[in-house]
Order: structure tokens, then sequence, then C-alpha cells
């Protein structure tokens, strides 16, 4: 079991939820060798500033905000990533399904998920691509 305890976290997904501040993702790691999660960022920067935390030996779990629709209606749509550093433990790696589903408990609401452990698999264009497609309307033919 993961320990998402750290009260940082669940202040770092409330803001980036929250409309009112620019801060656009949040990201969570390990404290050492422990199960113990604790906040290792967040920004305004997207998903590249995101990137720029990722690891080959660590395993990140994040939260995204992205704005996605058409010229008549923007709206905020949120992604959970979990990056798992090529390089990081096997045990810790075998525990990311487990620990993923202690994390969801305070990171709930999202709209795709994606998981990777090549920076390549976290492009801005198509995560979007991605979030329209689940989206429903897209009135602008980008599937």
């Amino acid at each position: 079991m993961a320990n998402v305890e750290d009260p940082a976290i669940e202040e770092a997904y409330n803001d980036v939820r929250d409309d009112n501040t620019e801060t656009n993702w949040m990201a969570c790691g390990y404290v050492g060798k422990t199960n113990d999660l604790e906040m290792i960022g967040s920004g305004s920067g997207g998903i590249d500033e995101m990137k720029s935390l990722f690891d080959a030996t660590q395993v990140i779990y994040g939260y995204l905000r992205v704005i996605a629709g058409d010229e008549e209606s923007k709206r905020p749509k949120f992604v959970f990533i979990t990056w798992v550093g090529e390089n990081c433990g096997v045990m810790r790696r075998a525990r990311v399904s487990v620990h993923k589903a202690d994390v969801k408990k305070v990171i709930k609401q999202f709209a795709i998920e994606r998981m990777g452990t090549e920076e390549s698999e976290f492009e801005y264009e198509d995560i979007m691509k991605e979030v329209r497609k689940v989206g429903g309307a897209d009135y602008q033919g980008n599937w």
C-alpha cells in the first residue's frame, strides 16, 4: 500500500483543478525506498514542464490540466499520468498497479489516463488527441 497522506498532494491536486489558479500540473513521487509519496513539483508549464521531473530510475504519478473544445466551448479536462522509469527497480515497478489505486483515492477525477516509460509517450499533441476523442463533441475533426 502506498502512503499518500502528505497533505501537500491533495492541496496540489485541488490547485490544479481550481479555475482561479495558473497551476496546470502536479507530480508526486516516492521518498527513498519507502512506499511514502511526497510532492515533487507543480507548475503552470504543462506536460513539458512536468516531464522535466521524469527520471529513468523513478516512478512518478502526475495530474495535468488541459483545455479542450472548440471556439464555442472551451473546458478543462484532466489527465492522470503514471511515469515508470525504464531503470526503476523491479519491486517498485511491480507495485505500480497496486499503488496507483491508492493514488487514485486522492487524484479522483480525470478524463484519460496515460502510463509510459519514455518521454515520447507524453507528447502534448498525443494527449490532446486522446482527450478530444473521449470528450465526444469534437468539431475540429482531429481524430
